[in-house]
């Protein structure tokens, strides 16, 4: 069973995390998100359909992948997209002590304020696989906005078909929703299938795409 939404009463389990973004009367944004990057080709192929259709979006980086391709990282800024954090080392925050995750999230923050003019006030953090403890929550909030999903396209499937991912992720996208794609390796095939077709039916709807 995949579930592209997760029902609101499983959102308010976790606070102080963020599951869509702003929406003004009358404006349709989106709020377009890339996880696992950077990483050679993938990370590059999602900077080229982005500038089509001049849109933003946040990538939350591994801080592994930050210090193998920081020129690929540098990429991403120089286009006007946004780092955030995924931890160093891309571990699950249900089977990591609080100790271990919160220096995971800090060596990746450090990888990504090498990259910055300046480091940010309130950085973003999107755990991996969703999967944070209250206590983590708890701990990491006062320094990081939180950042969870709207829409989690699955392009990581392999199973997944194509044509499915794509008419899954439509149906569920709503203005303000926060979008989940992947820059990598593992999600090639359908990422590269499914987000050009992704951006140009948006586009068509109206939507814009925002950093958050």
């Amino acid at each position: 069973m995949r579930l592209h939404r997760l029902p609101e009463i499983m959102q308010r389990w976790l606070p102080h995390t963020e599951w869509r973004g702003p929406v003004a009367a009358g404006e349709k944004p989106l709020y377009l998100t890339f996880d696992d990057g950077p990483i050679p080709d993938e990370t590059p192929f999602v900077l080229e359909q982005l500038a089509r259709y001049d849109a933003h979006a946040t990538f939350f980086c591994v801080g592994s992948n930050l210090e193998k391709h920081p020129d690929i990282a540098r990429q991403v800024l120089a286009a006007g997209h946004r780092l955030g954090n995924h931890t160093f080392h891309h571990v699950n925050g249900w089977r990591t002590p609080l100790p271990q995750y919160l220096a995971e999230a800090q060596h990746c923050q450090q990888a990504l304020d090498a990259l910055l003019p300046q480091p940010e006030a309130r950085p973003l953090l999107r755990p991996p696989y969703g999967r944070l403890t209250r206590a983590q929550a708890a701990a990491l909030h006062p320094g990081h906005r939180l950042i969870m999903w709207d829409v989690l396209t699955y392009d990581y499937d392999a199973t997944y078909p194509a044509d499915t991912c794509l008419r899954a992720a439509l149906a569920h996208t709503r203005p303000g929703s926060i979008v989940v794609f992947h820059d990598s390796q593992k999600a090639r095939r359908n990422m590269r299938a499914v987000l050009p077709r992704y951006l140009e039916a948006c586009a068509a709807q109206g939507y814009s795409f925002e950093l958050l």
